[in-house]
């Protein structure tokens, strides 16, 4: 009895943790009940009981303000804790794992698979991770990196979200991907209005309310006209600074507009999103296009490449405003039609120091999936062209597609497809439903100006030589829309979630590449 009685004060400390087999996904509770997604939002996590508690979003550590691919948190009964997370913009079904207080290990999804398929059992294959100290200078929460150890079996927290749509719009207009921290959108607005051709005696040399006639020469005022508006707009996005570079390239100059954030750990290492801003001139007649005035040669150039310029200028408004470990770097190159002069003597000729770490390109994405053709995910280098050679831009490319942007049927579709037939037929042919993630064996955009440095990249694009206006009079917003519509939508909705989805994707891309740099594995 006296025993019992002596060891009474010290049956707190054998019992303050839960057994797991006790904890429920009731353990934890979320507020708000209305959980917004595609944006940083604030929720709080309350526990009743000891528990420790994975968040495998993007969090924002309060300590050093960046953003890390999720983070472990060990609560006690009754302890409350406020995160900015960002869900995913395209998946509303959203998990937390619970386990019991302490908890390091924890097994985590498939890169192929969607955290709601992998909670009811479709992974079979799924990996590890492990939480550790926070890496970053005054970091805070917890880093989580890949374990060869799961920890066991979890309880899962099943949650929903909503993203917000804008009031303006319908269905027809894309309204479904029209609001968020990046949003398809805002994206064809911009290339709405790049390539606007409604007559304008007074807005410029190219006599249109847009920016047209964007070829490459030292002649060609409305060339030198969209450097300087590019600028502007780049400078207007409070970036550290914004920089017109000129190289001489034969008789002609060429420019490229780079707007730079600086990283605040790892400042001369620079992670690169890009896209050339130039279009095809009118040299001469080329044979073959379908529709529109035949000649090779485009004043909109709307999908070659308004399309990437505008998603490089959404992206790099938003990441502006973020405290990134590298240094962002958003290009618009000029050149690429003439042999990607622009990127090429940006790359070679880097500062003294500095490294990019990774490169990521935007030519001719938006006529794709969800239309009837394909969207290209392609990385590389690529070596052998029998086997991945970089599977860990592979694993991420896939990992960001499946959950975030929910794709993992139609990336299942572009597998299937890649195997079949390779990059060739996913350029030109219809596709129904089909996202393929290749190692392209090609490189004809501004990307292989970085492979040829080292650099790992990632990319996107949709239709290309299948497209009859490529490098056309008809390459424009009518077309795209034209090319786009499909028996259950309009072509306008189908764009705007077409360029939601690249947009996302590359912009998830980054800040994973800012926490982790992926490597050239050649």
């Amino acid at each position: 009895m006296v025993l019992i009685m002596c060891m009474a004060p010290l049956s707190g400390c054998f019992g303050e943790d839960e057994k797991e087999d006790k904890l429920s996904s009731e353990s934890l509770m979320v507020s708000p009940s209305i959980i917004p997604a595609g944006e940083w939002t604030v929720i709080t996590l309350t526990s009743s009981s000891d528990l420790s508690a994975y968040v495998p979003y993007f969090v924002q550590d309060p300590g050093s303000l960046r953003a890390q691919n999720g983070t472990v948190f060990d609560l006690r009964k009754g302890d409350s804790i406020a995160i900015n997370v960002l869900f995913p913009p395209r998946n509303s079904d959203v998990v937390l794992l619970i386990g019991k207080y302490g908890r390091e290990d924890w097994p985590i999804r498939a890169p192929g698979v969607s955290w709601i398929d992998w909670a009811n059992g479709a992974d079979a294959n799924s990996a590890a991770i492990t939480a550790i100290e926070n890496q970053d200078p005054g970091g805070e929460w917890p880093w989580t990196v890949p374990s060869n150890e799961s920890g066991g079996d979890v309880k899962i927290k099943f949650l929903n979200t909503i993203r917000d749509q804008r009031s303006d719009l319908t269905d027809a207009d894309g309204v479904g991907a029209s609001a968020g921290w990046v949003n398809g959108r805002d994206v064809y607005e911009w290339v709405d209005f790049i390539a606007d051709d409604t007559p304008c005696a007074t807005c410029g040399p190219d006599g249109a309310v847009g920016y047209l006639d964007r070829w490459i020469g030292n002649a060609n005022p409305s060339y030198e006209h969209a450097i300087v508006y590019f600028e502007g707009v780049m400078q207007g996005y409070g970036l550290d600074r914004v920089e017109v570079h000129r190289f001489q390239w034969n008789t002609a100059w060429a420019v490229n507009i780079c707007g730079y954030k600086d990283g605040s750990i790892y400042p001369n290492e620079w992670l690169i999103f890009g896209a050339h801003f130039d279009i095809a001139p009118p040299v001469a007649y080329t044979p073959g296009a379908e529709i529109g005035i035949p000649g090779y040669g485009t004043r909109h150039g709307a999908y070659d490449n308004a399309a990437g310029s505008s998603m490089v200028l959404t992206t790099a408004s938003v990441l502006a405003e973020f405290d990134a470990r590298r240094t962002m770097v958003f290009c618009l190159w000029s050149s690429e039609e003439e042999g990607l002069w622009g990127s090429r003597s940006f790359a070679n000729d880097l500062p003294d120091g500095v490294t990019v770490s990774n490169y990521l390109n935007l030519d001719m994405a938006g006529v794709n999936y969800p239309g009837d053709y394909a969207l290209s995910v392609y990385l590389g280098p690529d070596g052998t062209g029998e086997e991945i050679d970089q599977p860990g831009m592979f694993h991420l490319a896939e990992w960001i597609g499946s959950d975030a942007l929910d794709l993992g049927y139609e990336m299942e579709r572009g597998r299937e497809a890649w195997l079949a037939g390779g990059e060739s037929p996913l350029w030109g042919d219809i596709y129904e439903d089909t996202v393929a993630i290749y190692e392209s064996p090609t490189a004809r955009s501004d990307h292989d100006s970085f492979q040829n440095i080292g650099v790992a990249t990632l990319g996107w694009n949709g239709l290309v030589d299948g497209y009859p206006c490529y490098h056309r009079e008809c390459d424009t917003m009518e077309t795209m829309i034209d090319y786009m519509g499909t028996d259950d939508s309009t072509g306008i909705n189908n764009l705007v979630h077409s360029w939601d989805i690249v947009t996302w994707w590359a912009v998830y891309a980054f800040l994973h590449m800012d926490q982790t740099p992926v490597p050239n594995e050649l």
